[in-house]
Order: structure tokens, then sequence, then C-alpha cells
């Protein structure tokens, strides 16, 4: 699993594995990923800057994207390129054009399937009571608010609790990173970070 660079501002997410596999459309200009696009917005220190695929249409003098193809905030890159059709798309901006991009998306799904099928399983029993929490607290989100907030801060220390005590057992078995890091679903610098917040909260 890849330690991976910055991503394209990304597109997709999960709650299973958050900002580690955000995933995104990449635009690939003469096979490779260009640099970001900046914005003149005038004088001032900071300059606003996007890698969004939408923004690689040749208009402005930006770059125009040859093709599409998938990525993960992991570092993954997706081996499929799904080029563009600018015949079709014309002079019109990018992301005004009716483009395709469930292939890229299928292409995440994918690779966060293999992620999934690495990591240690969660079992039947617990996975349902997760996914039968999260949908309660989402309703409860939208009609008692605070009733939501009173409740993700007692799971939160919940949490912090048994992540302490898992963090201190896998401390004592001496657990590679790699394997540590696989079984996570996350990339090695990630679950270091993890073990050791956790530990030390």
């Amino acid at each position: 699993m890849g330690e991976g660079g910055a991503l394209m501002d990304g597109d997709w997410q999960t709650v299973e594995f958050g900002d580690v596999h955000a995933g995104a459309v990449g635009a690939l200009v003469g096979g490779a990923e260009p640099g970001p696009v900046y914005f003149d917005c005038g004088s001032g220190p900071d300059v606003p800057s996007t890698t969004h695929w939408s923004v690689y249409d040749g208009r402005a003098r930006r770059p125009r994207a040859d093709a599409l193809r998938a990525a993960c905030a992991c570092g993954w890159r997706g081996a499929a390129e799904y080029p563009l059709d600018w015949d079709t798309i014309g002079d019109q901006p990018l992301y005004e054009a009716d483009v395709d991009l469930t292939g890229p998306l299928a292409d995440w799904n994918a690779h966060l399937s293999v992620i999934r099928d690495k990591a240690v399983p969660l079992p039947g029993e617990l996975a349902a009571l997760l996914a039968a929490v999260a949908e309660q607290l989402d309703a409860a989100a939208a009609d008692t608010p605070l009733a939501a907030l009173r409740a993700a801060a007692v799971l939160e220390r919940i949490a912090t609790h048994v992540g302490r005590e898992a963090a201190g057992t896998l401390h004592d078995t001496d657990m590679p990173a790699e394997t540590l890091a696989t079984a996570l679903g996350t990339t090695r610098s990630q679950a270091l970070i993890l073990l050791l917040t956790a530990r030390n909260r």
C-alpha cells in the first residue's frame, strides 16, 4: 500500500476509510498528472489553486487533459485511462460537459474492495451495530440535534477508552507497522499515528 503524495481535490469518501482513501478523478496531460492550476485573484500572499480534473480544459492558457483516471489519497492510481472526446466536448468548459465518470468511480471502488479484503474483518454483530448506530445518529441529528451531540460525545469517550486498551495490547505484541497498516486498511504512517494517538489519550 503506497504512502502516496498529494491527491487531486477529492470527489469520493467513505465513512469506513475517511481521508486516507479519499478518491478522486485525476486528469492526465501527456500521460502524466499535471501540476495545480492557479487563479489570479489580484494582490495578496495566498493564490488559490486546484487540481480538480474539470479545470484542465485548455481554456485561459490551462493545460488540456487527454484522459482521466481514478486516484486515491493513499497514492494508488488506476491503471485504466479514460480518453476525453474533445470533438464532442467542443469549446465549452469541461465542468459543463457531460463527462462519464463511472469508469474512474468503479476503479476506485475496486481499489477499496482490495483494501477491505486485506483488512481485519469486523465481527458481524459489531458491524451491524455500528451501522445501526450511525443510522440512529443521522436521524437524531436532524430531529433532536442536542441528543445527537450528547450521544456523539458519549461515543467519543467510549472510542477513546477502547482505543487506548486496544493500542496498549497491540504495542505489547510488537506487530510490524506494515502488518498493522494492512489490518487497519490504512497507510503505514497513519497506522502508527493512530496507534500512538490512541495510547496517549
